[in-house]
C-alpha cells in the first residue's frame, strides 16, 4: 500500500481497515487548527501576549512546539513540526484540578499536559470543561503547598503581576490559537 492508498479513501487500501482503524487515520491526518495572525485584538496585541506567554512561564508545560518521529510509519506525520502548545507530560496540578480520578500512574491531581491549539474555537475550558471563562481556568492552575503544590503556582503569580493590558494581550494570544 503506498501513502497515497493509505490517505485517499477511494482506494482499495482501506477496505481491510476496520471503521475504527480508519477514523483513527482520518483523525492523525486532520491538519492541525490554523492560528490567527489577526484575531482577536490584532497583531501587535497576539504578538505581545505571545511573548509574555514565554516570560511568564506558560511555555514550560504548554511547549509551543514538538517534532514527530523521523521514523513515523506514516510518511506525513515524519518529521513535522506539531505547534500544539503542549509538552504531553503528566504534572502535579494541586488540588484546584483534583478530580480524584486515577488514569494508570497519575493520581487524580495529575494531568497530561492538554495542547492549547485550538483554545480560540473552545467553549469550556480545563480538563472537565468546568469554565467556559479562560482566566478562572488560568487561575485553577494555583493551589496547595507542600507536595501537594501546583507545578503552576510561580506561573500564575507572574501571570497575576501582569498589567490589565498584558493580560488582555496573553488572553487574545490564547484566543488566536
Amino acid at each position: 500500500m503506498t501513502p497515497n492508498d493509505f490517505t485517499d479513501p477511494t482506494q482499495k487500501g482501506l477496505d481491510v481497515l476496520s471503521d475504527i482503524e480508519k477514523f483513527a487515520a482520518f483523525m492523525r491526518l486532520l491538519a492541525p487548527p490554523a492560528p490567527s495572525t489577526t484575531e482577536p485584538g490584532g497583531v501587535a496585541s497576539i504578538s505581545s501576549g505571545k511573548a509574555l506567554f514565554t516570560m511568564v512561564g506558560c511555555a514550560f508545560c504548554h511547549t509551543p512546539s514538538l517534532r514527530t518521529s523521523k521514523f513515523s510509519q506514516i510518511p506525513q506525520l515524519r518529521d513535522q513540526e506539531a505547534q500544539l502548545y503542549s509538552d504531553l507530560a503528566i504534572h502535579q496540578m494541586g488540588p484546584n484540578l483534583d478530580d480524584g480520578v486515577k488514569q494508570g500512574q497519575a493520581e487524580g491531581n495529575e494531568f497530561r499536559t492538554a495542547p492549547l491549539w485550538g483554545l480560540g474555537q473552545r467553549v469550556f475550558f480545563l480538563h472537565d470543561g468546568r469554565t467556559n471563562d479562560l482566566v478562572k481556568a488560568i487561575q485553577e492552575h494555583r493551589g496547595g503547598n507542600g507536595r501537594n503544590a501546583s507545578e503552576a503556582n510561580a506561573v500564575i503569580k507572574k501571570f497575576d503581576r501582569l498589567s490589565e493590558r498584558q493580560k488582555r494581550d496573553l488572553l487574545n494570544f490564547l484566543r488566536s490559537l
